[in-house]
């Protein structure tokens, strides 16, 4: 067998090796596994449509775009290399480019009924979009929805037996009660979910985009990642590790919501003990308290079906007051996703920013709620298709600019809930064990403790919950390729 051959048929081995790491939701595992089939065979398109899967199932769809693009080069008949760069498309919200490639698809495999119902589907998907283009008002003109609900107007009636706010006042009994009917999947009423939101709103409304916080001598504070709409795993952590109080204070790091469905009860749980103590819970935004990714992955559906269209609206905007990063006693940077395109920002370009809008596709909110690390220095395209990838001497550069120690960061699911990188000064955790009921990651929260703030990870597994999958509200087109 010449040394071609040998290669080809190594490759094929290899191949399914990577097939049976994907199948054990091993995504990780796969990829490098389809990186050395495509090292011995770069001409094989499925290796390379397969590898865009496999990044796709981890969220990092600028590289499955990359990579489907790949399998359309080495064969522009191989039909599943325009179905996985439409399917990353779609997953970011681009359902024109989306549909371009499904109707591709369409063209190569005429009579496939599967293809054929993807086709329209997105067709009704794109021409949705365009209608709500059509009828959307201009930014200056649009009025806030949280201006024309006077929820103590509300009736509240008389055989409602959940939780109840008496008054103005928040109390720890009350968020004790909602939990309880949450867990027993009871719906909150809309009168007292208005009065926590638009609490919340005025609270969030007068904060800097960068917000310090002052943790004294000999106190402690955690610090929590993605929790994404996976309730019982955050009532987990209260269980693990106390309720948030003055004595006990947390900072949720963001991507409250989607994925998971039960992101309402995850959202009101967090902004109700918000409302009850504000210094006892700090709450960031991650790149998924959008209008855009709550369309795409559940949240939007998920509202609707809980409490109401007006409650759309209403999270969108109390979204878009949401502070953009922290930083704790002065040393400790807290952000969604990371750092920048450029050397020299500095924290007070960060408190400049006016975060009150959809994040931007490009700039320092944007890099802020999408940006992820990279183990070689300098910077790089983003795995995601939005912001950017940074090395270790980026995060130094940062540090030292700013007289900062450390970089704690979400928005990447991590097999232990957590990963140390970047020399031991970037941290990222994620709190969202067995991520879509299907990763088996750990879950993971920091605690510190003042003055030297040296991080104690703390990893934790998933619990049950009741039988409702993720992604139980998203467009039944989009579940279509989860």
């Amino acid at each position: 067998m010449d040394n071609e051959s040998s290669n080809v048929s190594q490759a094929e081995e290899i191949k399914v090796q990577a097939n049976e790491a994907f199948k054990a939701h091993k995504y990780g595992q796969a990829i490098d596994l389809y990186t050395q089939a495509i090292e011995l065979n770069s001409q094989n398109a499925v290796y390379w449509a397969n590898r865009a899967f496999a990044h796709t199932k981890l969220e990092e769809y600028g590289s499955a775009i990359q990579d489907a693009t790949k399998a359309i080069e080495v064969d522009p008949k191989y039909s599943k290399g325009y179905y996985r760069r439409g399917a990353a498309y779609l997953a970011m919200g681009k359902f024109k480019e989306a549909l371009k490639d499904f109707q591709q698809v369409k063209k190569i495999c005429p009579n496939d009924p599967d293809a054929t119902k993807k086709l329209k589907e997105c067709e009704k998907a794109v021409m949705k979009l365009k209608f709500e283009e059509a009828i959307s008002v201009p930014e200056s003109e649009r009025r806030f929805v949280a201006d024309s609900i006077d929820y103590h107007s509300i009736e509240v009636e008389p055989q409602y037996s959940g939780a109840k706010i008496e008054g103005d006042v928040v109390t720890l009994d009350f968020v004790k009660k909602m939990m309880d009917d949450f867990k027993n999947q009871k719906c909150l009423h809309k009168r007292y979910a208005f009065q926590i939101v638009l609490q919340m709103r005025e609270m969030l409304r007068s904060q800097p985009s960068l917000v310090d916080i002052n943790v004294p001598d000999g106190s402690h504070f955690t610090v929590c990642g993605d929790v994404h709409g996976q309730f019982y795993d955050l009532i987990n952590i209260f269980e693990l590790n106390g309720l948030p109080s003055e004595e006990n204070p947390y900072l949720f790091n963001v991507d409250f919501v989607d994925r998971g469905s039960f992101s309402v009860e995850v959202i009101l749980t967090l902004f109700a003990l918000k409302c009850m103590c504000p210094s006892a819970i700090y709450l960031a935004r991650g790149n998924h308290e959008s209008r855009s990714m709550n369309k795409i992955y559940g949240f939007e559906g998920e509202v609707r079906s809980k409490l109401s269209e007006k409650f759309v609206e209403l999270f969108a905007e109390v979204f878009c007051c949401l502070p953009l990063a922290h930083v704790i006693n002065q040393k400790v940077f807290v952000v969604h996703g990371g750092l920048f395109s450029v050397d020299g920002v500095k924290l007070s370009d960060i408190k400049a920013v006016d975060r009150f809008c959809e994040p931007p596709e490009e700039g320092l909110m944007c890099e802020l709620l999408w940006s992820d690390p990279q183990p070689f220095p300098g910077r790089g395209p983003s795995k995601r298709g939005v912001g950017l990838s940074f090395g270790a001497d980026v995060t130094r550069k940062f540090l030292q600019d700013n007289n900062l120690d450390l970089i704690v960061r979400s928005h990447e699911v991590k097999d232990e809930g957590y990963e140390i990188e970047h020399d031991g000064k970037l941290i990222t955790i994620f709190s969202a064990p067995n991520y879509c009921d299907q990763m088996g990651n750990k879950g993971a929260y920091i605690q510190f403790e003042a003055p030297d703030l040296k991080p104690n990870i703390v990893t934790f597994s998933a619990v049950p919950h009741p039988d409702v999958k993720p992604m139980a509200y998203a467009n039944n087109f989009l579940r279509m390729f989860q």
